[in-house]
């Protein structure tokens, strides 16, 4: 909703400020102005981008309208899940979470967390470091360094729609100025129409320039900056798990675990003590 909200005060703004300066608001509408940034913005991002990045991107692009889901609550429920999981292995082994681990969608300690089953990357995430764990063959440097690549990886496969909106918005201007030039081509080739006339041909060209100056910092560019806000929202959760495993491998108690995955969150999504050992005693009573 903030991006439907911030193009309205961005349009308001722009248009109102014009209109209020006795500008005509008809004299800005120019469909083939449009059509040529449009056009020549999609064929450059499908030019520019292989097939995995052009499907990442219109993927990735309606997340935009939604608010984010690693909300408090989805860390309390994540943290909850650790502790369980964690205390399981320490009252009865490692082996005692292995069909847990395997088939997570029909474990009763994972079924009380239904927000974290429905992010199959927190899932896989968790359940492959588990198994590992399980497996006994590495040791927490291992799979720390292990842990650090895959983080890496989901990061910078991440980055590919944030680049590729940010070049998009890096582009329209000149886009823009492209539009115009033709529209000053077509003035010079009426350049004996009564001045007028001319003046209107000048400004439809010039609303080229306009059109790509504000699609690119007022509408695309933004999404970019967004995208990239949420990719460490994303990035953030990997990690909290990554440490509080990496603890209890290390021999910390779950509650001490879970506490080193509290510490990492942003502080506007990290849960107080209180709130967290609460949260954690009333999962484990359902």
């Amino acid at each position: 909703m903030l991006v439907i909200a911030g193009y309205f005060v961005v349009a308001i703004s722009i248009f109102g400020g014009f209109a209020l300066a006795g500008g005509h608001l008809a004299a800005l509408l120019q469909p083939v102005e449009l059509l040529m940034i449009g056009g020549a913005a999609t064929g450059a991002f499908l030019v520019g981008n292989n097939a995995k990045a052009v499907k990442a991107t219109l993927k990735t692009l309606p997340s935009v309208f939604k608010g984010s889901k690693y909300t408090r609550a989805l860390y309390m429920d994540i943290m909850a899940l650790l502790y369980e999981l964690l205390t399981k292995i320490r009252k009865e082994g490692l082996m005692s979470v292995e069909a847990d681990v395997d088939a997570p969608e029909s474990s009763p300690l994972f079924g009380k967390y239904p927000a974290i089953m429905a992010d199959h990357h927190i899932i896989e995430f968790l359940t492959d470091y588990l198994r590992l764990m399980v497996s006994g063959s590495m040791n927490a440097f291992e799979i720390e360094n292990l842990m650090d690549n895959e983080i890496e990886t989901h990061h910078h496969e991440g980055e590919v729609p944030v680049h590729v909106i940010a070049k998009l918005g890096d582009g329209m201007p000149a886009f823009g100025i492209v539009a115009a030039v033709m529209g000053v081509v077509h003035t010079m080739e009426s350049v004996g129409l009564p001045p007028a006339e001319l003046g209107i041909l000048i400004a439809h060209a010039l609303v080229g320039t306009f059109l790509g100056i504000l699609l690119a910092y007022g509408f695309v560019g933004p999404l970019s900056t967004l995208l990239e806000q949420k990719l460490h929202e994303s990035t953030k959760m990997l990690q909290c798990i990554k440490v509080t495993l990496l603890a209890s491998i290390n021999g910390y108690a779950p509650a001490i675990a879970v506490e080193f995955g509290r510490k990492v969150l942003f502080s506007t999504e990290r849960p107080s003590f209180s709130e967290l050992e609460g949260h954690v005693r009333s999962a484990k009573s359902r």
